[in-house]
């Protein structure tokens, strides 16, 4: 007889990204829902994994990682933000950015411990402040510009507060934190014991020349932030699974109480790859270049039809609002868009924790040319 099992998570479920791009294999769709590039990746990459291999990295490395992809990520810091970090105590390399988000919220959130998330939230943050004990406080941002209402903020902090999640440039709302936010933030922290978790995957996929303001540019911020950032956003390797976290010494000696028993350490030949690509190859503007080219292109295919798009500041995603076009709830116009028009997206009210729905879907544009230009061949066709 199978024990009764009590669920630590009673209300989850599949994530909406595994049900809209399931639902795009049955029916043939074009996915557009779920946030991974379809083009192959740089040779290199795969030239120097290889090459990692074959030199003999193939067992356990230190638990911060490979030294040389540390001195690397230690240099990019520096170059982007002038900012520097403890190479032994400050930076450790994980299993992507979502391991690390899950190993921060674990090693510092207890029971009854408020954490805030903004809103519309990418889906790995509140599911584990439950397993945790923590209470999770939400601060609702709304459509066209999805911008910080500073004074809704700092209501819901309390003596509780123990974390602050940022998710910055936002996905999915594409929003980018300005000095005006930044400075907003640093007078609100002053003086607290608030932590702060800054999830910046998508930090080099900003555009219009607009700039992505780290927190660990500012002192006020960096000395209370986990910073998460990761390979698969910026090198078109998600499978890879590969990121790496920076947090002060007191911080990540926590961090690593947690990291060293759920994973240790991580893929040891990828790990060498990236930090030759990084030393040997990687030039960050052609990134965002590449993904401005794809965006302005998608965009431009998308004014001629009735979605009213939203302002796309930075990742790889694009927002539109099809209440002109439909009356469904946006999970519904999802389904509908997915088996008529052939086209997989996702709702926003999927991040959401009360399932807000003001009928606006998102769209990945990280894909090749025959992908989006199928993509676009069908969703012209859908009129009023």
């Amino acid at each position: 007889m199978t024990p009764n099992i009590q669920s630590k998570l009673p209300n989850v479920g599949i994530t909406i990204f595994t049900e809209m791009s399931q639902l795009a294999a049955k029916e043939n769709a074009v996915n557009l829902s779920q946030g991974f590039p379809d083009f192959p990746i740089d040779a290199k990459l795969t030239q120097f994994l290889e090459e990692g291999s074959a030199m003999g990295l193939n067992q356990y490395l230190p638990m911060p990682g490979y030294i040389r992809l540390r001195e690397a990520i230690l240099k990019k810091m520096y170059d982007s933000h002038k900012a520097t970090y403890d190479i032994e105590s400050e930076i450790t390399i994980t299993a992507g950015a979502t391991q690390a988000i899950f190993t921060a919220i674990a090693s510092i959130v207890k029971p009854g411990d408020e954490v805030i998330i903004i809103e519309p939230a990418y889906d790995c943050y509140e599911p584990t402040i439950q397993l945790f004990g923590g209470v999770t406080k939400h601060l609702i941002l709304h459509k066209p510009d999805y911008a910080i209402n500073w004074e809704d903020f700092k209501n819901l902090i309390s003596n509780k507060t123990k974390l602050i999640i940022f998710n910055n440039p936002g996905n999915p709302s594409t929003r980018i934190l300005k000095e005006s936010d930044i400075e907003q933030l640093i007078k609100i922290v002053k003086d607290t014991d608030i932590f702060l978790l800054s999830d910046e995957v998508y930090e080099n996929i900003t555009f219009d020349n607009q700039e992505h303001l780290s927190f660990a540019r500012y002192s006020e911020l960096k000395e209370r932030s986990f910073i998460v950032a990761s390979f698969g956003k910026l090198l078109h390797i998600t499978g890879w699974k590969l990121g790496y976290i920076l947090a002060p010494k007191e911080m990540m000696s926590e961090y690593r109480k947690v990291h060293q028993y759920n994973v240790f350490c991580v893929n040891s030949p990828s790990q060498y790859a990236i930090a030759k690509y990084m030393d040997e190859v990687l030039d960050y503007h052609e990134i965002a270049k590449m993904y401005q080219a794809k965006r302005d292109y998608f965009r431009n295919a998308l004014a001629g039809t009735d979605f009213k798009l939203l302002n796309c500041e930075a990742t790889y995603f694009q927002a539109v609002d099809y209440s002109a076009v439909s009356e469904l709830g946006d999970k519904d116009f999802c389904k509908h868009l997915t088996q008529v028009y052939k086209v997989a997206a996702i709702p926003f009210s999927a991040f959401y924790h009360n399932f807000m729905d003001e009928k606006i879907i998102r769209f990945c544009f990280a894909k090749k040319q025959e992908t989006l230009d199928q993509a676009i061949e069908n969703l012209v066709k859908l009129k009023i």
